[in-house]
């Protein structure tokens, strides 16, 4: 759908010239507010360059840049899912860059046409006044002392929560299946699986994203961020210049910005790991965690596959 409603308008928009008169930059980006809003004032006082910015979910994301198929304005794209890179540069949407900042970002973490401004990882989020034992490992979820107080992300919502899914599900449903007999529920959203935990109504996420329960933790909420050994999936963040952007020149310096110094603190601040693999954070980096392998492109292959037994488990 996306990509049919698309095709006019880009190709009227191809005809603009990079030398508009706009001179903000239009960013859209699934992500926490007070990040593009860091990042947006600390690049408009370095350069000058003002930032426009609609911040919201992926899903709504998607479905503004959808309405405005036929004038898109968005110069740059920060998706909290990499497959939103590899879709649109398939279809031939984004403007190759490498920025001089990325020399430190790890080849995995970059392409011809987008570079990581953060990586997120999925974790266990567990709250210790909810009267359970610490877990350690996902399958302590599946354990009596969890039954009914579990909850996971909706992998048909969440693009981090999916690649878990078929991570821990390469061999089989199994612990899916324990979790559900468990009476563990799936709730929604990032959002909506935390919420309860943080209320003391369910003692444990399965699969929270860690930047949002980090920052929880750091506002004073009663919870933990675990991370399994067995190993987790990481989620780097994306960020794409789109290739009808008539700021291109200004777009370029953002991406520049982000990789700062500077700007990479800012993510740092945020909980998020910076891309950069020299700045420091006061969290787990990607060389303490143990990363499960996903191959994006065959797991995505069997989204509905994939989609479909997991909802058959936990509608037993």
């Amino acid at each position: 759908m996306l990509k049919t409603m698309f095709r006019a308008g880009v190709a009227a928009a191809a005809l603009l010239t990079a030398g508009s008169a706009l001179a903000d930059v239009t960013v859209y980006t699934a992500g926490p507010a007070s990040l593009i809003e860091k990042l947006a004032a600390g690049f408009t006082a370095e350069t000058g360059v003002k930032v426009e910015f609609f911040q919201a979910t992926t899903g709504k994301v998607m479905a503004r840049i959808e309405a405005e198929a036929s004038n898109p304005v968005v110069d740059v794209l920060i998706s909290a899912s990499w497959d939103t890179a590899t879709d649109f540069a398939e279809r031939g949407w984004l403007v190759p860059y490498a920025s001089a900042n990325a020399a430190t970002v790890p080849d995995f973490l970059k392409t011809d046409t987008a570079v990581a401004q953060g990586v997120a990882a999925l974790a266990i989020a567990w709250n210790p006044a909810s009267g359970t034992p610490r877990p350690a490992e996902w399958a302590d979820l599946a354990k009596p002392d969890y039954k009914d107080l579990v909850n996971l992300p909706d992998p048909a919502q969440s693009g981090s929560a999916f690649e878990l899914v078929s991570a821990l599900s390469a061999d089989g449903m199994g612990l899916f299946e324990s979790l559900a007999v468990n009476d563990a529920i799936v709730a929604g959203a990032n959002a909506e699986a935390l919420n309860p935990v943080l209320q003391g109504a369910k003692a444990a996420v399965f699969g929270a994203v860690d930047y949002i329960s980090l920052n929880g933790k750091a506002k004073g909420e009663s919870i933990e961020v675990i991370f399994p050994e067995s190993g987790t999936v990481i989620a780097p963040r994306p960020v794409m210049i789109l290739n009808w952007s008539k700021n291109q020149d200004e777009a370029k310096q953002f991406v520049d910005y982000i990789l700062s110094d500077a700007g990479q603190a800012i993510v740092a601040g945020e909980n998020l790991m910076p891309a950069r693999t020299d700045v420091t954070a006061d969290r787990p980096l990607i060389a303490d965690l143990k990363i499960l392998p996903v191959d994006t492109a065959a797991v995505y292959g069997k989204r509905a596959e994939t989609l479909e037994a997991f909802s058959k488990v936990f509608a037993k």
